[in-house]
């Protein structure tokens, strides 16, 4: 049925004369792309079967021929971003349908059941076409939504009988890291029962989903050690990925130059710091949940009132709240992770970093005027502005100033600069298949300072198996960092900085980012600056 739908629906988009000429008709395009892109079939059980994948190639085909016949001469710089937006998105199906292949080579791609929204646009990471996200609902369930929630669930057991026959790859690492991430959904649906009761639909498409998934892990651990295959998909096809999907200006050669440059400069600026600090008191942590939550309010006025003072950014209504519901909750020192320990000592390192969550909540309030940009965009191809502003964040308000209050606070913005850069250089080595997961791991341990990277948390293995599963993911913190760094540096000569009568300032610079959407960095740089991907700064 699956086959004879996207069939059918190929056909039709063969059929439409090609478009040529108006931003319109580029957004009547978008449309019918994502509609035939999320289709699922009748049953509602997502299709990742051979004929469904070939089907969907051919679907692909017909998208990319119509988005080629779209003259965009003479079009808005804006407009003009908007059609590279499209053709990027129709990119990464085909990186799918032709590199990564996520339904045959990863059984963690089958994982359906989210519990907790995700600080980025979409979620970190490939994810098939019918995620439940429980975090969506409110507990206790009336009975409209515990109708819905025993829907969503119902494709679980069947999706999982499927990919028994789909995993036909050879990927051992893949393979491995799965069942700690299938686990997660095990959780969350032993979790879920508990909170179903009284509701007997919902209850028993928990405990069907449940059973499923648990078969499905046991499944997948004893297949496991038959799988000797690499799992990166190699540098060739990442650069391809790179410049075609995420429309980044490097290469994975300039991606480990920048991340290998990046951790020196964290690891230097660290000692440094230390050195001029040692004769100050060291700093502590929390020793419970009352005083984390008052460590962290305090740390969050004092950023708030910081970037009101000094003119860093224009204050929203939505800043605090962001930032204050999610505070966290304090666990005793054996059990604190790597953003724990930061937090707990300078909870601004990681506050700073929550840019995101005013990311979000600006796309909510302040809904970009294009369709194409208004949700969030595929296959993560927002993610070198989500994570390398984001990261930018930390060490852009350590410039400013942020931490000199109490500067030994310095030091874990160093340390979190660090960790970001050790982690996605270690992703690299992974993806070009020149280390496995392993040794992965084992680098992002030994080059995050201080031993802040526990080895014994599921911190590290999450990270790691992320990012060999979403090419380019790990290195996108520092990567889009950098290129939020040149465009800040190119905006601020292009207006004169520094200079009498000049238009640059830092918060005109916060104030206008957002206003481009959660887009790749280089094409804010070519809508704002008018430089194409990649170019330098035109003479003046």
């Amino acid at each position: 049925m699956m086959r004879l739908l996207l069939t059918m629906l190929a056909a039709l988009v063969m059929a439409v004369p090609a478009l040529a000429g108006t931003p319109a008709e580029l957004h009547a395009l978008f449309a019918d792309w994502r509609r035939w892109h999320d289709a699922r079939p009748a049953s509602g059980v997502p299709d990742y079967t051979p004929a469904a994948t070939a089907a969907r190639a051919a679907g692909l085909k017909g998208f990319e021929a119509r988005l080629a016949a779209i003259d965009t001469a003479g079009w808005a710089a804006a407009d003009q971003v908007d059609w590279q937006l499209v053709r990027a998105e129709m990119n990464g199906l085909k990186f799918d349908l032709e590199v990564a292949q996520p339904w045959a080579r990863d059984p963690a791609w089958y994982l359906s059941v989210w519990a907790a929204q995700s600080d980025t646009p979409a979620h970190e990471g490939p994810v098939h076409m019918a995620p439940v996200e429980l975090w969506r609902y409110r507990f206790p369930l009336g009975p409209a939504d515990a109708a819905r929630l025993a829907a969503e669930l119902a494709h679980i057991p069947p999706l999982l009988a499927q990919a028994r026959g789909n995993l036909t790859g050879n990927a051992a690492d893949l393979w491995a890291a799965s069942p700690i991430t299938l686990a997660e959904q095990a959780d969350a649906l032993r979790a879920l029962a508990g909170k179903v009761k009284g509701h007997r639909d919902a209850e028993r498409a928990t405990a069907a989903a449940l059973a499923a998934t648990e078969a499905f892990i046991a499944w997948v651990k004893a297949e496991a050690p038959r799988k000797t295959g690499p799992s990166g998909v190699g540098i060739e096809a990442y650069n391809w990925y790179l410049k075609h999907v995420q429309l980044s200006p490097y290469t994975w050669a300039d991606e480990v130059a920048i991340l290998s440059r990046e951790l020196a400069r964290a690891h230097a600026g660290l000692r440094l710091e230390e050195n001029h600090h040692k004769r100050l008191p060291e700093l502590t942590s929390p020793a419970n949940q009352a005083e984390w939550e008052a460590k962290s309010l305090a740390a969050i006025n004092h950023f708030i009132a910081f970037l009101a003072r000094t003119e860093v950014a224009t204050i929203r209504f939505y800043m605090h709240p962001e930032l204050s519901t999610r505070m966290g909750r304090w666990v005793p020192p054996a059990q604190q992770d790597f953003f724990a320990i930061a937090q707990g000592r300078a909870p601004n390192s990681l506050f700073a970093h929550f840019y995101h969550w005013w990311d979000l909540a600006e796309m909510a309030t302040s809904p970009h005027p294009s369709p194409i940009r208004v949700k969030p965009l595929l296959y993560n191809i927002w993610v070198s502005r989500a994570e390398g502003n984001a990261t930018a964040m930390e060490a852009m308000m350590l410039d400013a100033g942020l931490f000199d209050h109490n500067p030994r606070e310095r030091e874990v913005v160093w340390i979190m600069q660090a960790q970001r850069a050790a982690r996605g250089l270690a992703a690299l080595y992974a993806t070009a298949n020149q280390i496995d997961l392993k040794a992965a791991m084992a680098m992002q341990v030994a080059r995050t300072p201080n031993g802040w990277m526990r080895p014994d948390l599921p911190l590290l293995g999450f990270e790691q198996s992320l990012y060999l599963r979403q090419p380019g993911y790990g290195p996108s913190y520092i990567t889009g960092k950098a290129q939020i760094e040149q465009l800040f540096a190119e905006l601020a000569e292009q207006e004169g900085a520094g200079l009498p009568g000049s238009r640059f300032s830092v918060k005109g610079f916060y104030d206008r980012l957002g206003s481009f959407g959660l887009i790749p960095v280089s094409l804010i740089r070519q809508q704002w600056l008018g430089q194409a991907p990649g170019a330098p700064l035109s003479n003046r």
